[in-house]
């Protein structure tokens, strides 16, 4: 493996104090992106454990100013959980500089490295298994997002740019539509007309940001529970991990791509499509476990946006599917043929069944808005 190349001699020495030793080094988490190992440090007879991340550049191309992101976010938060009387080192990522000052360091091979200082006797789960894991998930992103409510979202970079540019994905599917360089478009003309005609409804939430009628908020773009630190002593949720798609945006993307993925009756990638629906009792808990934080911050504007931005996402995530399919699966990874055109099409249902419970989903906002 290419990891046993890496120098972690030369590689740990950068984000480590006078007098530092490292102890062991070694693959650490489930993560897919980055590789990421924990190290153990002993000075002066105690020991400690940081994390040590190879950023994977492929993807995130601008790693100093996704640096940037992370330690402004951070910094921001630390003040807000000290005047709270909060634990610092617990409750936020803390980056640890390289001697050199950067926020990271580059190796003789290119690659770009940081390290975080390790948060014990907390863990993640990698898949919910209760509803009051779904209620806890939506209440550690909506107090993530009333954190830094009043962060200067328009200062951060874009980590992906265009990542829930619906207009942009939109344009993509139909270049990939009209290449056609696979021959498959004639095999999926349903769902093909399925995404044409939601072309204006496609891009709602990115015209209510052009038009000032919801503010730009700090959002994390990835908000699964496996983001989440839970406290092994409270079984609470104290800290929010994976900052790498901390960009600008609107709140109903992190809501709504956690209904998207929560809330389904059924996988991913479940070929049954009579298996899929949005269940209301799930986006119920969910949005209760959210508001009970947001509300305190949200507009009434944004509160309407939420449901939209469930289906908006769950839109996206579909067209992306969809054109992937078209465009020869050269970006998500496929374990089966048709496999993206199988994620397409229960993200469409899923679609689908939230249109007929658009109102529903509204209701259940404003009931836990109040």
């Amino acid at each position: 493996m290419a990891e046993k190349n890496y120098n972690f001699d030369l590689i740990v020495s950068q984000f480590l104090n006078e007098g530092d030793k490292m102890v062991s080094v070694g693959p650490f988490g489930e993560g897919h992106i980055n590789d990421t190992y924990a190290a153990v440090i002993e000075n002066n007879g105690e020991k400690r454990r940081i994390i040590v991340q190879r950023i994977n550049h492929s993807i995130f191309t601008e790693p100093a100013a996704l640096m940037d992101n992370i330690y402004g976010v951070t910094t921001f938060l630390k003040k807000i959980i000290e005047a709270n009387g909060g634990d610092v080192l617990r409750e936020t990522l803390t980056v640890i500089p390289a001697k050199d000052g950067k926020l990271y360091f580059v190796d003789e091979g290119g690659n770009y490295w940081r390290s975080y200082i390790f948060i014990e006797g907390a863990t993640t789960y990698q898949s919910i298994q209760t509803k009051e894991d779904f209620y806890n998930c939506g209440a550690a992103f909506g107090n993530f997002q009333r954190l830094l409510a009043d962060y200067p979202a328009d200062q951060l970079s874009e980590s992906i740019p265009n990542f829930h540019n619906t207009e942009k994905r939109f344009e993509a599917f139909v270049e990939a539509v009209n290449k056609d360089i696979c021959g498959r478009a004639k095999d999926v003309q349903a769902e093909i007309e399925f995404a044409m005609a939601r072309k204006e409804a496609a891009c709602e939430i990115v015209n209510m940001l052009k038009e000032g009628k919801i503010p730009l908020r700090v959002t994390h773009n990835d908000t699964k529970l496996n983001n989440i630190m839970i406290d092994d002593a409270t079984g609470k949720a104290i800290c929010i991990i994976d900052l790498d798609t901390i960009m600008p945006g609107a709140a109903a993307y992190d809501f709504g791509d956690s209904i998207r993925f929560g809330a389904s009756t059924g996988a991913e990638d479940e070929v049954d499509l009579s298996k899929i629906e949005m269940s209301l009792e799930l986006f119920e808990v969910f949005a209760s476990g959210y508001l009970s934080v947001a509300k305190e911050f949200l507009t009434d504007e944004e509160l309407y946006s939420l449901s939209i931005g469930a289906k908006i996402m769950t839109f996206e995530c579909g067209i992306r599917f969809l054109t992937d399919y078209l465009s020869g699966d050269t970006y998500f990874k496929i374990h089966r043929p048709n496999h993206n055109l199988d994620r397409c099409r229960t993200q469409f249902k899923l679609v689908a069944d939230m249109e007929k419970k658009m109102d529903q989903m509204h209701a259940i906002v404003n009931k836990y808005a109040k």
